[in-house]
């Protein structure tokens, strides 16, 4: 018996919700759901985002969420475009000679780091 099913949603600590939201909206361009006082969620493919400053140092979170993309090269180069700090370009992270797990990494207003991926594979 499974008693997980999947994930519902995601928290993610920031220490400005104002800057945060911006960012997550207009930077990584995700759906913007819903506020409530102190909060903010976002919609990441069916995964609910959510982004608040923790009221207990026990909730404080530092996730690295990877988000998947169609074209790795064209997101990253809009990323660091719209403001985002970059930590490393695309590059291969895995190559099982079927298919290649491209990365590239930059950070949000809190220096939480934000991943962005795809997965391209090889001529057949």
């Amino acid at each position: 018996m499974t008693v997980v099913t999947g994930i519902g949603q995601l928290h993610i600590s920031v220490s400005d919700l104002d800057v945060s939201r911006r960012f997550y909206r207009d930077v990584l361009g995700l759906p913007h759901l819903f506020d409530a006082p102190g909060m903010a969620f976002f919609d990441a493919g069916g995964v609910r985002l959510y982004l608040a400053r923790p009221e207990d140092e026990r909730f404080r979170s530092r996730p690295i969420v990877y988000y998947r993309v169609d074209d790795v090269d064209s997101a990253f180069a809009q990323l660091v475009e719209r403001g985002a700090p970059a930590i490393s370009g695309p590059h291969i992270v895995h190559d099982d000679g079927k298919a290649a797990l491209w990365m590239a990494f930059v950070t949000d207003p809190d220096g939480t780091p934000v991943a962005v991926m795809e997965e391209r594979s090889h001529p057949s």
